[in-house]
């Protein structure tokens, strides 16, 4: 098994360096490059840990938060972006980028810190040039990053009964007396 996750993670790490290499060296669309490179590489660690399915519907999800966000908020001052133009909110680039980054640091690259960096770094730098292009604010990148690390975190199958033990054993120790 440790073996596995030695390849997986050089496999990642050569990954993000191909994306790099190949994508044009503007700041915006190497931001681009990496919004659609990490969940492409999340996807293929997913397929390899017969997760693909629930990856696809939190990707889903996700996406249909950031675009329900867009066009219900409308013309409110939140959604118009620093270029004059509107949907802004949140930016879908950032959710996108670290919805993939996240599940790729928890699922792909638990005894990796070095490629974790790479990826948490490639993430942020997504939500950066979205900020450089004035294709967004801070604040719509932020919230871009919350909805995507959300989409991965907070939609996962769990074993049926896992968190209500979990809880039962977390009450269970807060009320034994201690000695």
């Amino acid at each position: 098994m440790a073996q596995n996750g030695f390849w997986k993670s050089r496999a990642i790490f050569a990954a993000l360096i191909l994306t790099f290499a190949i994508s044009p060296k503007s700041v915006e669309k190497l931001g681009t490059s990496y919004q659609i490179a990490l969940p492409v590489i999340a996807l293929g660690c997913s397929l390899t840990n017969g997760q693909a399915l629930d990856f696809g519907i939190r990707y889903l999800a996700q996406l249909a938060v950031v675009q329900g966000s867009k066009f219900g908020l409308g013309q409110s001052a939140i959604n118009q972006r620093p270029n004059g133009g509107s949907h802004g909110m949140p930016s879908g680039h950032t959710a996108t980028a670290v919805f993939g980054a996240s599940n790729l640091v928890h699922e792909c690259l638990a005894a990796s810190p070095w490629t974790k960096g790479a990826v948490l770094l490639s993430a942020g730098f997504v939500g950066g040039s979205r900020i450089e292009a004035k294709a967004h604010d801070i604040w719509q990148v932020m919230a871009g990053a919350l909805v995507g690390w959300l989409g991965d975190r907070a939609f996962r199958k769990a074993r049926p009964g896992a968190r209500l033990r979990a809880f039962w054993q977390r009450l269970r120790a807060r009320l034994r007396p201690r000695a």
